[in-house]
């Protein structure tokens, strides 16, 4: 697709990335930013680089021995767990805390258990509450990103690996850990950044001053104090931390060069013994972790399916039609820039990655301020939110994308060239079947992400662009709680189904 556009197309791509971000954020800066930060700036800033430290190093600590067991192990239902288990991520970030409530709350189960053997109740509030969420919505996404990085392993050097007999600690050695080199950079420093820039968890689950974080201090001098100067040096500041951490990754990351192979589906040797039971182990607290809250929102929401609002039907179709718009918009920006940073435009990398430097709060902010003078915002909210939600799925699907295009050219890069082959007919013959199950999995993971969004939709929605997931904060906000439970567990439903339908694409199109 890259060498389709030519060169000039995935600079337009990335012009119109960094227009969308550093140009509104600039639109706020231009309120003269505030410097004079105070002792509550400084406890936002601690508390958010702690906070995403240790939610992204356990979320990543955990996915390296999950994601290895589920690349190893077969078993009944064994692709179905593995869509289930990126159903926390794809949650809206609120419906996600409403089921850790109600395992990890005061009456939930889990205080139960430790109730009735004499140990004190723990409150799910604070520093551990929100690294509590963090890791649950997280560890899928990173399991899922390691997990294609065991999945791209040619099946061709497990087996010459067993013929050379070697045991599975020189596999891990010279196989997998090239392999985890190359994908474990990208994992950390996204899920870092998430949590960097997290907002609904630390509002929810913070527990007070001292658990605030820095997109909270922005939300706090937008909202309630409507000191753009101020956002706007709280929001240079998360910028700047979030690009330092970007070209840090970039740093380390690198191709595993395991050379090409026939397209066979992995045959990773499975141990058997200790390491089975670990496995299974592993898989087991794992798959209960992610999916029992999961469940109590299902429980909590089926009441609620007889006490409907009104308008829900219209806001599903507004938010399922952003949602496919904006996966589609994301992907193809997505591939176009991976395929050409593979060629070795390396600029256009940390381009690819400015979306998570920026908060979406104050992108949606800068565009408002943009539009305001001209015309009334909410005739463009739809639009708007459409492409704040591609921008900002942008950096997901780009790094999920690249270490597959750095192998897809080292492996079929010459042999395309010398056939000829280009334009349509490479992105058809060869791009596509290559990279069918990473663009499935990263459009899924665009659209369930567009189906929960409850960002820019909020600052520029009128009463004809109402989206569900703002229907389900406006219910909560008038207390009618089994109405939206009701929403919510349809919303639920809609944004799974959108990932599934996507990642079954990737999956039936995947090179044989």
């Amino acid at each position: 697709m890259a060498k389709r556009l030519g060169p000039i197309g995935p600079a337009l791509i990335g012009f119109a990335v960094v227009a969308l971000t550093l140009g509104s954020a600039m639109m706020t800066a231009v309120q003269k930013p505030d410097w004079a930060f105070g002792p509550a700036d400084v406890l936002a800033l601690r508390f958010t680089l702690l906070q995403a430290s240790l939610s992204a190093v356990i979320s990543c600590a955990l996915a390296v021995p999950l994601a290895r067991a589920l690349a190893r192990r077969h078993f009944l239902g064994r692709t179905l767990l593995i869509r289930l288990m990126a159903a926390p991520f794809l949650l809206p970030v609120v419906v996600a805390i409403l089921g850790l409530l109600a395992v990890f709350g005061r009456a939930g189960p889990v205080n139960q258990i430790i109730t009735a053997i004499g140990v004190q109740p723990m409150s799910i509030f604070g520093l551990h509450g929100v690294v509590l969420a963090h890791v649950f919505l997280n560890l899928p996404l990173a399991t899922r990103m390691l997990l294609q990085g065991w999945q791209s392993i040619p099946a061709e050097r497990f087996r010459l690996a067993v013929t050379l007999d070697m045991p599975p600690s020189a596999q891990f050695r010279h196989l997998e850990i090239p392999m985890l080199r190359s994908h474990l950079p990208g994992a950390l420093s996204i899920v870092f950044l998430l949590c960097l820039t997290s907002f609904a968890v630390a509002l929810t689950l913070g527990g007070g001053p001292g658990a605030s974080t820095l997109e909270l201090a922005i939300y706090q001098a937008l909202r309630f104090e409507f000191d753009l100067g101020h956002a706007a040096a709280l929001a240079l500041v998360q910028f700047a931390l979030c690009f330092v951490v970007a070209l840090v990754a970039l740093r380390f990351d690198e191709n595993p060069k395991f050379g090409a192979g026939l397209g066979r589906e992995p045959a990773i040797p499975a141990p058997g013994g200790l390491r089975k039971i670990l496995d299974g182990l592993m898989i087991f607290c794992a798959a209960a972790f992610l999916l029992t809250p999961l469940a109590a929102v299902i429980l909590r929401g089926l009441p609620g399916l007889g006490s409907l609002p009104p308008g829900l039907a219209e806001a599903l179709v507004r938010s399922v039609l952003i949602a496919v718009a904006s996966a589609l918009l994301a992907i193809s920006a997505a591939l176009s820039l991976a395929m050409t940073v593979a060629r070795g435009t390396r600029w256009l990398e940390p381009v690819a990655m400015l979306p998570l430097a920026a908060s979406g709060l104050v992108m949606g902010t800068g565009l408002f301020l943009a539009i305001h003078p001209i015309l009334p915002p909410e005739r463009l909210a739809l639009l708007v939110t459409l492409l704040v939600n591609a921008t900002m799925a942008l950096p997901f699907l780009f790094r999920l994308l690249l270490p597959e295009a750095r192998a897809l050219l080292a492996d079929y890069g010459r042999l395309s060239d010398s056939l000829g082959l280009s334009g349509a007919a490479r992105l058809r013959l060869v791009t596509i079947p290559r990279l069918a199950r990473p663009l499935g999995f990263g459009a899924g993971l665009a659209a369930a992400l567009s189906m929960g969004d409850l960002g820019v939709i909020a600052l520029f929605a009128g009463e004809r662009s109402v989206t569900l997931p703002l229907l389900v904060q406006r219910l909560m906000g008038a207390y009618r709680m089994e109405a939206a439970a009701g929403a919510a567990l349809v919303l639920v439903a809609a944004s799974f189904a959108l990932f599934w339908l996507f990642d079954r694409w990737g999956t039936r199109h995947a090179a044989a």
